[in-house]
């Protein structure tokens, strides 16, 4: 027997509405198919299974908030016998009344003999309670975002560093091979410096991972958590998995997609619990540099700022040229900044070889 526990989706989250069971006793899942909805501070999330079995028990009712760690179903391995539920005593008219009212009367407590649900019984639970006061969903994630990072600036020794990066190697690059490509299919620069982070952090597998009961753990993948903002306020970091193996296309798909079901509150658990680094760009809010706080358990976060025309010393001429500049927010118990600078001098390199993204 196997429990389904509600799992961690952030370091801002400590509890969980349930609004939505999407499987019931007796049903076969496979690992990663979608099972429950769940309501956190940031969005309703879907929640996956992460082993294959058969469903034999429902514990969370939709509705009941519950903290993180808290058992919601139980599972039984494949082949492994299953519990059949008694039903619970009631007489016919109490069933139709049941069915009349879509009142689950195997969740009624029976007041009748020997337990049996009654006439009353099903009434009484028929009767919704009086709804309670919607609660202030920006509120709420500004709270959650303020504790995170509150236990981000306590916990982790911070240090900060910053490069200037040409891009017109990069741009140049993208917009010849843009030329090619339907509007639709257009790659923009966002994914081009996700797959250069991405590709640089093989190289510095010690940004990549997390802290976690005193010593690093090294990231599975490289799990780009994408900073996107949402149109209520507030802000949201899910993961796009494996950014090292996308393709250029395939990444612009995988961000879009993103950034869309983000804002509308579609994402997934793993989406949300994946994330091996984070990377925030402002470059759109016209700031020229954003140094970032690490979002725990991860130790590294890169930010990039607007793209700015600025002299450049190439060949020894001086140009101008589209410049970015890019940050590292790391933690100095996983890394130091010899090692984060050695990062941001690769990835500066990474970028003036777009072929090769």
């Amino acid at each position: 027997m196997t429990d389904f526990k509600l799992p961690s989706l952030g370091a801002d989250m400590d509890q969980g509405k349930l609004l939505e069971w999407k499987v019931k006793p007796g049903d076969a899942v496979r690992r990663g198919q979608v099972v429950a909805l769940v309501d956190t501070s940031k969005a309703a999330v879907e929640l996956e299974i992460w082993h294959d079995g058969v469903v034999q028990e429902l514990i969370t009712k939709p509705g009941e908030t519950i903290p993180v760690g808290t058992v919601m179903a139980r599972l039984a391995a494949p082949g492994e016998a299953v519990a059949t539920a008694l039903r619970r005593p009631a007489s016919p008219a109490a069933r139709k009344r049941a069915h009349e009212l879509d009142v689950d009367i195997e969740k009624v407590a029976g007041t009748g003999p020997h337990g049996a649900v009654t006439l009353e019984d099903i009434d009484k639970a028929a009767v919704k309670p009086a709804a309670a006061a919607a609660p202030d969903r920006q509120a709420e994630m500004r709270k959650a975002i303020a504790a995170a990072m509150s236990r981000s600036k306590r916990e982790i020794p911070h240090y900060y560093l910053s490069e200037a990066i040409p891009l017109h190697r990069a741009l140049d690059h993208l917009a010849r091979a843009n030329a090619a490509r339907p509007v639709t299919g257009r790659v923009l620069i966002g994914a081009l410096q996700l797959k250069a982070v991405a590709l640089t952090l093989r190289q510095f597998p010690d940004l990549n991972g997390f802290w976690r009961d005193g010593a690093f753990r090294s990231g599975a993948g490289i799990h780009v958590g994408v900073a996107i903002s949402l149109r209520q306020g507030g802000l949201v970091a899910p993961a796009i998995h494996d950014v090292d193996r996308l393709g250029l296309e395939e990444l612009m798909r995988a961000l879009a997609d993103l950034v869309k079901r983000a804002r509308a509150g579609s994402l997934r658990s793993s989406e949300m619990s994946d994330p091996t680094i984070t990377v925030t760009a402002l470059g759109e809010q016209g700031v020229e540099a954003v140094f970032g706080v690490i979002y725990p358990p991860q130790v590294a976060l890169v930010g990039f700022g607007r793209i700015a025309e600025r002299a450049l010393a190439e060949d020894g001429a001086l140009r101008a040229a589209p410049v970015v500049t890019a940050t590292l927010s790391g933690d100095h118990r996983a890394s130091d900044g010899h090692r984060g600078a050695r990062f941001l001098a690769a990835l500066r390199e990474q970028l003036q070889r777009p072929e090769e993204l």
